[in-house]
């Protein structure tokens, strides 16, 4: 059974900074693309930032525009976490953020945590 737990999110003020936590159970986490995803109040959800492991390359990351120079994405295998440091933060950045993993890194994210409230004050 494939379980996803985040943890880190909050309130803060604009400019400040959070660190998100996604413990991964059930999959072989050094094989697996994760990534970060978010979705605000009457919005889609969207690709925040993403550490995919490629078999002949390793592991690369990639980050959604608004994320690139604040956001940085991060994993400890021996730990089977992925982390999210938010830096800089602005009220745009409030959402729910959840974890996601592609074990078989088909881009399809399959599993997905429940999710963690940031909420970022002006």
């Amino acid at each position: 059974q494939v379980q996803l737990m985040e943890s880190g999110g909050g309130l803060v003020q604009a400019g400040g900074s959070l660190r998100l936590s996604c413990a991964a159970s059930g999959i072989i986490f050094s094989l697996s693309s994760m990534a970060w995803y978010r979705q605000a109040p009457g919005k889609e959800r969207e690709l925040v930032a993403r550490i995919s492991f490629f078999q002949n390359t390793g592991y690369a990351l990639g980050y959604a525009d608004s994320a690139k120079g604040r956001f940085t994405i991060s994993r400890d295998n021996a730990k089977a976490t992925v982390y999210l440091q938010m830096n800089s933060l602005k009220p745009e950045d409030s959402a729910v953020y959840y974890c996601a993993a592609d074990p078989e890194r088909k881009g399809t994210w399959p599993y997905w945590g429940q999710g963690t409230q940031v909420t970022v004050s002006s």
